[in-house]
């Protein structure tokens, strides 16, 4: 199948591009990542004006309605440019909170980007076993299942409960410290405002912070929730990990180009453009089954793209670091911004052994 993007969907890709171009997203990461939001804020509200939020939200409670295609390719270009924030969390807070409920007046501020939000799902949500897991399309758990919370956040840690409670780890959260709005799904599938969060944790990407939140909170939506929730928030997070991977591979390509070695570029070098080639390749594959998932919606098109997407990223960025040789290593150089996200997004929202296995059990 070929897919094309007609005209207004490529201007607004090339718009978002334009202006995150200038906005000089590594200084807003850096910054981000030392715990000062304002740049990434700013820029935050930029992108809500641009009206990326609002693709996640009803046209009746202030949004676009929901828009998949303009999803995917909006958030190809937040994660080309790395920019930080609970961006993912804030477009599946949009789908469960269209549940009926309280819950449903925060939309408008949500579509403008006056509240950022942030979203911890419970555990099983994100590690379905095969034999007693729910089908993927939904937040809520099963009452006989309870993996280890570790799939959501790149640590292998969980935090511990911070009422005292041994039974059950906290929910960890991307950004609880910047967002206005922190959101939990509880055991019994029921989508909560948390009243707070604990210390904020770090992760093998700097720029997503974790944080605990505290149980309980104001009932916002009951149990089933918008099933969707979830392979939206895997089909944004394929795509930011696809335009974390282009954008290592156009860094890596112009590092080759000008490096030089026994007087060539090492670019020059049949094992570079082999390594290069692979990651080409790879992103290329992984492109459509993302544009084809956004179209279908459906669950296991998802995951399909989801584990392409995020091994292409992932792919990639191990050729960029070996490429880039002993620079790729140091945190001070900027193509560490985009080598911590791609490993980080690669587990976020399910590992690809869990998608691949969600494929597997459907076909």
């Amino acid at each position: 199948m070929r897919f094309l993007l007609d005209a207004e969907q490529r201007a607004f890709a090339a718009s978002l591009d334009a202006m995150l171009t200038a906005a000089g997203t590594p200084a807003v990461v850096r910054a981000w990542s030392a715990g000062d939001h304002r740049g990434g804020r700013a820029l935050w509200s930029r992108v809500a004006d641009a009206g990326v939020f609002a693709l996640a939200v009803p046209e009746e409670d202030g949004g676009l309605g929901l828009r998949p295609v303009e999803l995917v390719l909006a958030f190809v270009e937040l994660g080309r440019h790395a920019v930080p924030g609970p961006l993912v969390e804030t477009v599946t807070a949009a789908a469960l909170l269209t549940a009926p409920g309280e819950g449903r007046e925060l939309l408008p501020a949500l579509a403008a980007g006056t509240t950022m939000t942030t979203l911890a799902p419970p555990p099983t949500a994100l590690h379905p076993t095969p034999d007693t897991a729910p089908p993927p399309t939904t937040l809520h758990p099963t009452p006989h299942t309870a993996p280890p919370p570790t799939t959501f956040h790149p640590t292998p840690h969980t935090a511990p409960p911070p009422t005292g409670d041994t039974d059950a780890p906290a929910p960890l959260a991307l950004d609880g410290d910047a967002a206005d709005l922190l959101l939990h799904v509880d055991a019994r599938g029921d989508l909560r405002r948390a009243a707070g969060h604990g210390r904020v944790r770090g992760s093998l990407d700097p720029a997503r912070r974790l944080t605990p939140l505290l149980p309980g909170g104001a009932l916002l939506a009951q149990g089933p929730l918008p099933e969707g929730a979830l392979a939206l928030a895997r089909l944004t997070t394929a795509a930011q990990a696809l335009g974390v991977g282009l954008a290592l591979l156009e860094r890596t390509v112009a590092h080759v180009r000008r490096r030089t070695q026994f007087g060539v570029p090492v670019g020059s070098f049949q094992a570079v453009k082999h390594r290069l080639a692979d990651a080409r390749i790879a992103l290329d594959l992984a492109h459509p089954l993302l544009l084809g998932a956004a179209l279908t919606g459906d669950p296991f098109d998802v995951a399909a793209a989801k584990a392409g997407a995020c091994e292409a990223a992932y792919t990639t960025a191990r050729a960029a670091l070996q490429l880039h040789g002993a620079i790729g290593y140091t945190a001070e150089y900027d193509l560490s911004l985009w080598l911590t996200k791609a490993v980080a997004l690669r587990t976020a929202w399910g590992t690809p052994g869990e998608c691949r296995a969600a494929v597997l059990r459907e076909r």
